[in-house]
C-alpha cells in the first residue's frame, strides 16, 4: 500500500511542471543562502567538485540501467555535454561560490534573477526570436533591479563603480548560466535523467583543474563538519533534484514557459537570507526584489507560449 502510494505520489509530481519548477526555484534560492554559510567552512572549489561527486554517487545506482541503455544515443554527443557541464555547471557554481565571499545571500539571488532576461536577448541574438515592447521593458525593469541590488542604491557606488566583487562576480555567473540554459534547445534525444547524468559527470571531471588550482595557490580550505553538511544539502537539493525538476520541466512545458520560474530564486533566496542566514532585509533590497521580479514577469507575459 505504501509503495503504490509513494509510487502515485511520483508520477503526480513528475508530470506537474508547475510544482516540479516551484521546488526547483526553492532549491536554487536555497543554493543562495548555502553559498553564504559555507564561506570560511569550505573553499570553493572544493564545494563545486564535492557536490558534482555527489550527484555522480547518487545516480550511479539510481539509475545506472537506464543510463548505459541510452548511452548510444548519448555518446555522439559527448563534447557538447561535456561542455555543457563544464560550463553550465562547473564554471557556473565556482564563479557562484567565489561571489558568495564577498557578497550576500540576498544580493545573489537577486542577481541570479536577470537570467530569463539574458536568455530572451539571447534567443533574439541567435535564434532570432522576436522581442517584443513588454518583454523589452520587462528587461529594462529587472536589469535596473540588478543596478540597485548590486550599488547599494548609493548613488556615489555608481559613479565611482564600487561595486563589491562578489556582485560582479555573479553578474558573470548568469551570463554562463543564460549561455547553458540556450544551449539546452539542442540537447540530444535523451531522456531528462540520462542527459543530467551526463552532464554531471562532465562537471565533476572539470571541476578537478579547479580543485588543483585551488590547491596549488594555498587557497584550500578542507570542509569542516558543517561545511560537508551544506555541501551534502547542496548536492542532493539545488544540484540532483533542482536540475532533474528543471530539465522535466522543460520537457513538459518548453524552455521558454519553464525559464520562467527562475524568477522565483530571488524571491527565495531574499527570504531564506533573512530567516536562515540572518542577512539584513534593507528598504533598497525591497526596491531591487520587487523591480527584478516585476520586470521579468513582465518579460515574460510577453513570450509566446510556445517552448
Amino acid at each position: 500500500m505504501g509503495t503504490g502510494r509513494a509510487s502515485g505520489l511520483a508520477a503526480r509530481l513528475g508530470g506537474n511542471p508547475y510544482l516540479l519548477l516551484t521546488l526547483a526555484g526553492l532549491m536554487w534560492g536555497g543554493n543562495a543562502v548555502a553559498a553564504r554559510l559555507a564561506v570560511s567552512e569550505a573553499s570553493p572549489m572544493t564545494i563545486t567538485a564535492l557536490r558534482w561527486l555527489t550527484v555522480v554517487l547518487v545516480l550511479a545506482p539510481v539509475a545506472g540501467s537506464r543510463i548505459r541503455a541510452e548511452w548510444p544515443a548519448l555518446a555522439p554527443h559527448w563534447l557538447f555535454v561535456f561542455l555543457l557541464g563544464a560550463l553550465g555547471y562547473t564554471a557556473f557554481n565556482a564563479v557562484f561560490y567565489l561571489a558568495g565571499h564577498s557578497t550576500s545571500a540576498i544580493n545573489l539571488g537577486l542577481i541570479q534573477g536577470v537570467v530569463p532576461g539574458l536568455v530572451l536577448v539571447g534567443a533574439f541574438l541567435l535564434h532570432g526570436t522576436a522581442i517584443r515592447a513588454r518583454q523589452a521593458i520587462g528587461l529594462a525593469l529587472a536589469l535596473l533591479g540588478v543596478a540597485v541590488a548590486v550599488s547599494r542604491a548609493d548613488p556615489e557606488v555608481i559613479r565611482h563603480l564600487s561595486f563589491a566583487p562578489g556582485d560582479l562576480w555573479m553578474l558573470g555567473a548568469c551570463l554562463l548560466y543564460a549561455g547553458y540554459s540556450l544551449a539546452l534547445r539542442r540537447r540530444p534525444p535523451v531522456s531528462p535523467i540520462t542527459l543530467f547524468a551526463g552532464m554531471s559527470a562532465a562537471a565533476f571531471v572539470s571541476s578537478l583543474p579547479l580543485l588543483a588550482w585551488e590547491a596549488a595557490v594555498g587557497a584550500t580550505t578542507p570542509p569542516t563538519l558543517y561545511g560537508l553538511a551544506i555541501i551534502a544539502y547542496i548536492g542532493v537539493f539545488p544540484s540532483l533534484l533542482g536540475q532533474l525538476f528543471y530539465l522535466r520541466g522543460i520537457e513538459l512545458i518548453g524552455p521558454g514557459r519553464a525559464s520562467q520560474f527562475m524568477n522565483l530564486i530571488p524571491v527565495f533566496a531574499a527570504l531564506l537570507g533573512v530567516l536562515i542566514a540572518q542577512d539584513t532585509f534593507a528598504p533598497y533590497h525591497a526596491v531591487a526584489l520587487g523591480l527584478v521580479v516585476g520586470g521579468i514577469w513582465l518579460a515574460e507575459r510577453g513570450r509566446p507560449e510556445a517552448g
